[in-house]
């Protein structure tokens, strides 16, 4: 597996440590951007040229479905990224070559499996999510046809996690630029041109994510490193897998929980009727302008401490986290500011309903605040993952946002059913789990150990 391998100084390794992580920063970030940009083209066109109804159908449920079980395999593939980063940076090029094989491999048999269980299920599920029966027909479509496609989404977010892991942030960037420039102009030519609404936005989608799985493992096919990927070994090795599952799974089930909490919202939202749907499927397109901001800085904290705990250098570990972080943190409060005074203007990208463009307002102003509160569970969690603890931080996650979000929405959202009170499980769990999170990462998880006892 080594012979030919090109060796090359490993900059995240050795390199100034904030210029490192922003280095490997930003290229996650626009390749973030482009990718949340799928779905918003999807939105603004189907919005403005269709209606609010497949505003709602392709934004809403149909939404929070795809990211759940997306981010299921995302998470869960993340351990063959946090393995990758960890050989890679110990320079074992063998070991990198069975988990990128086996990382590919299972996300095929993950693909197919995920499509058939998708167009069969999830029209049950968007029904028993309460979606507006004007709604209904079109998320159904739009769904079905986003499953079928589904191999293409999982090839490449797994072969831009390989890039990342790397520490190959630039090439993921690209592919994903082209293929969404290709799925603007496929909205505009099946939904604007051909008029084919709900079912072209969907074909756009599939067929340039298609495109970007070609391109990255065109990308991990040519290249002379110690990742390069082989055909005729593309097979899932046992021990690696359960290594990669050992790691990934609770990520994926982290994922599913948020996932799972956030079409509990849904269900609330969409109890109030088709305007407060769009507002919510609008606003979570501005709103993602955050969370891509904040998951690629957890990204980056992720490869860099991963890198660096298998080189053994553990100071340089620390003190990464602890850039990361304050990075972060002036990232979000300026992004709040930017949301909450400018937001409106994003409104006007998806509808022209002033009713929908009121509530949107009113949803924006209200949690744009509150961004800083999620920092350390993004940032602290990205560490963890990066030296393979994994499961503290899933149950952290599970009590501290999905039990107590649930929890909030079955008990008390009842007793006053308005979108302020939906909302505020969000500010209310961030809080909890930020505590918890700082709690076990200072004095019980193992870099906080390390850490006290070299100031001891």
């Amino acid at each position: 597996m080594s012979k030919g391998t090109v060796q090359r100084t490993n900059q995240i390794t050795e390199g100034v440590i904030w210029k490192q992580l922003l280095l490997f920063f930003f290229p996650i970030l626009f390749g973030t951007f482009f990718q949340q940009l799928y779905n918003a083209a999807d939105a603004m066109i189907v919005g403005r040229f269709v209606g609010k109804e497949a505003l709602s159908a392709v934004g809403g449920s149909t939404g929070m479905l795809t990211q759940m079980v997306v981010g299921f395999f995302v998470g869960l593939s993340s351990g063959a990224s946090v393995i990758i980063s960890q050989y890679y940076g110990a320079k074992r090029p063998e070991m990198v070559g069975y988990a990128v094989h086996t990382a590919v491999a299972f996300s095929i048999l993950s693909g197919l499996a995920m499509m058939v269980l998708g167009v069969w299920l999830a029209p049950l599920a968007l029904e028993a999510m309460g979606t507006p029966e004007d709604v209904l027909g079109p998320s159904v479509l739009y769904i079905r046809i986003y499953f079928l496609g589904i191999i293409g989404n999982l090839l490449y977010n797994t072969g831009a996690a390989i890039l990342r892991a790397v520490g190959d942030s630039k090439r993921p960037l690209y592919f994903l630029m082209i293929s969404c420039l290709i799925n603007i102009g496929l909205d505009i030519l099946f939904v604007v041109v051909m008029k084919m609404g709900v079912l072209g936005a969907a074909l756009a989608t599939i067929l340039s994510q298609a495109l970007s799985a070609v391109l990255v493992l065109w990308a991990l096919l040519r290249t002379k490193d110690m990742h390069q990927l082989h055909w005729s070994q593309i097979r899932l090795d046992g021990r690696m897998l359960k290594r990669v599952i050992r790691i990934g799974f609770p990520a994926g089930l982290q994922s599913v929980m948020y996932g799972a909490s956030n079409v509990i919202i849904q269900t609330g939202i969409n109890s109030l009727g088709t305007n407060t749907v769009a507002a919510w499927t609008a606003y979570s397109k501005i709103d993602a302008m955050f969370w891509m901001m904040v998951s690629s800085f957890g990204i980056a904290a992720t490869t860099f401490v991963g890198q660096n705990y298998g080189a053994g250098k553990t100071d340089r570990v620390h003190h990464g986290v602890r850039t990361c972080m304050y990075m972060t943190i002036g990232a979000s409060i300026a992004m709040s500011v930017l949301i909450y005074n400018w937001g409106i203007y994003g409104y006007q990208l998806f509808t022209t309903d002033t009713d929908v463009i009121t509530i949107g307002i009113e949803m924006m102003r209200y949690l744009a605040p509150a961004y800083v509160t999620y920092v350390s569970i993004e940032i602290l969690s990205g560490a963890l993952r990066g030296v393979g603890d994994c499961w503290i931080p899933m149950m952290l996650c599970c009590v501290g946002v999905c039990v107590l979000r649930v929890t909030w929405i079955l008990v008390v959202v009842p007793m006053s059913r308005n979108i302020y009170t939906i909302m505020f499980s969000y500010p209310l769990t961030w809080v909890t789990t930020t505590i918890l999170f700082a709690v076990y990462y200072l004095y019980f998880s193992k870099l906080g150990k390390r850490s006290r006892r070299r100031v001891g």
